[in-house]
């Protein structure tokens, strides 16, 4: 090996082992949290107690979608519902009973997107599916679904029949026994590509590849725990050996033995690895700001490849009857189809919708609309086309330049009593919209009986969110600045395989 070699091979055994050290129990929390991420069913039934959490994740105001929307269900009885499931409450709001019977156990199983009252019974929308429940003292009871994607994304009425929303499928029923599933039909202009940022969270999480393709991102993160526990090993073993005062022999071939197994498993997988990291590090701000609106091809035969126009992409759906038409968002924007539901037709003028989807969609006349998301509150005509922003109370003018894909008011619900409407906003909780009186404040009962689901702590964990409460608005760099440790890892490892141990 040459002088300017060993120079090389110096400053990568400097490059790979100080940053391996500095990210690996960072390493440890991207592989469980993301095992995690990639089974949501399988540990839907766990939970973890918020008070041993960080005091940004107590609930404050109904904040952090503890409430999506509401039901008046008479002139003095109101549902609320949300991630703390549903409760019962009155016009003034002022109490509060459990609605939560007959769900399956775990915060997940409680996750209600939708609740609507058809005739003399309940149906709610779930993270999980459809539910129904045929009074006030009865339990909630699961509605199987004819699709294999039960997700209900929402919920409404059109006169007679139960409009039910899945992320793939629009269904429609009258007696809930026979479900017409209508796929929707392709939009004027439709290509066949996908958003960048799924395109890359499916790849990240293996999604696009099936279940075959989480199974071998989950054998990944066993990989980075095996390589980081083998490089920690590495790193301390010599020490341990030199204080060791017995026979050092079988501790020296123990230390070949993980030495070899960590460059040859390394070896094997450093593509993935490479891979996989880079994906996930596009799926957070700020590298994800530049690629937020950006569409990729799909690749053939893989998840993302469906004659399914819509798979995955379905979010609100209301009937509005003035009109006689179907008023779709979608996490392409917004459309409209009349009762036959052939042809869908992009709206001209669109309010903004964050990237995380639209999380309010509510019919103020027969014309207007309120749509919420992470980007803001909005008044939406559809027939003039005019938007109103509801935070600065002026019409809404698009941003001249490309910025954050949430705005300061991110909006992911809306609650209604009487007269009175406040929106729910993600970090600060229920806001006022068209009223003075304020909302009263969470039942400590609730909170309480409100975890955090696995899943959820898993998804703090694995954005890096979990550590706002340290880092602050530095926060934001956990993942990119990780991510480059990461990389750093992977590449000078491979080369220092290259050079030194591959015969």
């Amino acid at each position: 090996m040459n002088r300017r070699k060993k120079r090389w091979v110096k400053r990568f055994k400097t490059w790979h082992k100080w940053p391996a050290i500095t990210v690996c129990v960072l390493a440890f929390l991207f592989a469980f949290s993301g095992v995690v991420m990639n089974h949501r069913t399988l540990f839907s039934p766990f939970d973890v107690n918020r008070k041993y959490l960080p005091s940004n994740y107590a609930y404050q105001n109904w904040n952090m979608d503890a409430v999506k929307g509401s039901l008046n269900l008479s002139s003095d009885s109101v549902l609320l519902y949300g991630k703390i499931g549903v409760y019962l409450s009155n016009s003034s709001l002022d109490t509060f009973s459990d609605f939560n019977q007959g769900f399956e156990i775990g915060a997940d199983n409680k996750v209600i997107s939708a609740v609507v009252k058809k005739d003399n019974y309940l149906m709610a929308g779930t993270l999980m599916g459809l539910y129904l429940r045929l009074k006030a003292n009865s339990n909630w009871v699961k509605i199987k679904l004819p699709v294999k994607n039960q997700r209900v994304t929402d919920l409404s009425i059109k006169e007679d029949t139960l409009l039910v929303l899945t992320r793939d499928y629009l269904l429609k029923t009258n007696d809930l026994s026979v479900f017409e599933v209508i796929k929707l039909p392709q939009p004027d202009g439709y290509q066949k590509n996908t958003s960048a940022f799924k395109f890359l969270w499916t790849l990240h999480s293996g999604e696009m590849f099936g279940l075959i393709g989480k199974l071998f991102v989950d054998l990944l993160g066993i990989v980075v725990v095996f390589l980081s526990l083998s490089g920690l090993i590495h790193f301390f073993f010599p020490g341990f050996i030199r204080r060791f005062k017995g026979d050092k022999t079988q501790l020296k071939n123990a230390k070949k033995v993980n030495l070899s197994l960590h460059n040859k498993i390394g070896y094997f997988f450093v593509l993935f690895l490479l891979v996989n990291t880079i994906a996930g590090m596009f799926l957070r701000p700020p590298l994800l700001i530049p690629i937020a609106k950006s569409k990729v091809s799909i690749i053939p035969y893989t998840h993302l490849d469906s004659s399914n126009p819509w798979q995955d992409k379905l979010r609100k759906v209301r009937w509005n009857s003035h009109t006689s038409q179907y008023i779709i968002s979608t996490s392409e924007g917004f459309y409209k189809c009349d009762e036959s539901i052939k042809t869908l037709q992009t709206i001209d003028s669109q309010p903004p919708v964050s990237v995380m989807g639209c999380n309010v969609l509510e019919q103020v006349d027969d014309y207007t609309y309120l749509v919420g998301s992470f980007s803001g509150l909005f008044s939406w005509n559809i027939n003039s086309g005019s938007i109103f922003d509801m935070s600065t109370r002026k019409p809404y003018q698009p941003a001249a330049n490309l910025g954050k894909p949430i705005s300061a008011n991110m909006v992911s619900g809306l609650v209604r009593s009487g007269h009175s409407i406040w929106y729910s906003d993600y970090n600060k909780g229920m806001t006022n919209v068209i009223t003075q009186k304020s909302f009263p404040e969470m039942p400590v009962a609730i909170i309480d009986h409100s975890p955090i689901s696995l899943w959820n702590l898993s998804l703090e964990i694995h954005t890096g969110r979990i550590f706002e409460s340290i880092l602050d608005p530095f926060y934001i760099l956990y993942i990119p600045l990780s991510g480059i440790c990461v990389l750093l890892v992977l590449v000078s490892g491979f080369f220092l395989w290259y050079w030194i141990y591959r015969k």
